[in-house]
């Protein structure tokens, strides 16, 4: 890999669900998808003319997007950095902290970027916000700049 990429030679912090998913991906694309895929090129190429055969092409795209995955999460699990959650009272990767914001009360979950989903309320710890909430304890107030402005998150608990 060339210099350039964040990925060289720098320690990826994930949770311990994290890299089990990560792997199980991994495990999924190289065992699974990837023969799959190598037999439905071998079924293309049967049907005759390749300049003509949309299968083909589609099996070749997604051969593609297969192997760059799968060099894509190679490089993250050789560089994962496995963090186990603390019980220290401040906010870290892990973390489930239930904040209030104005009234209302929002609980996320602090996870890797690999690790983000927002219809789950999983946070990366280097987005703003989780930055902000990083090394926090309950009861410390965090500003935040939203898209809509500034507003303030106020830690009632973290698990």
């Amino acid at each position: 890999m060339s210099k350039n990429n964040k990925l060289d030679d720098k320690k990826i912090l994930v949770t311990k669900s994290g890299y089990k998913k990560l792997k199980a991906e991994y495990d999924d694309l190289v065992n699974v998808q990837r023969p799959a895929i190598v037999n439905d090129i071998s079924a293309a190429r049967e049907m005759g003319d390749l300049r003509e055969n949309g299968y083909y092409t589609a099996s070749r795209e997604k051969q593609s997007f297969i192997e760059g995955r799968i060099l894509e999460l190679e490089e993250l699990l050789k560089n994962a950095e496995i963090v186990e959650t603390t019980d220290d009272g401040t906010v870290g990767l892990d973390c489930k902290v239930k904040v209030r914001v104005v009234d209302n009360e929002l609980v996320y979950h602090i996870v890797s970027p690999e690790e983000v989903d927002f219809e789950k309320n999983k946070i990366s710890h280097e987005s703003p916000l989780g930055k902000a909430l990083m090394g926090k304890k309950v009861g410390d107030s965090v500003e935040f700049e939203a898209p809509v402005g500034k507003v303030t998150y106020k830690i009632i608990e973290i698990n």
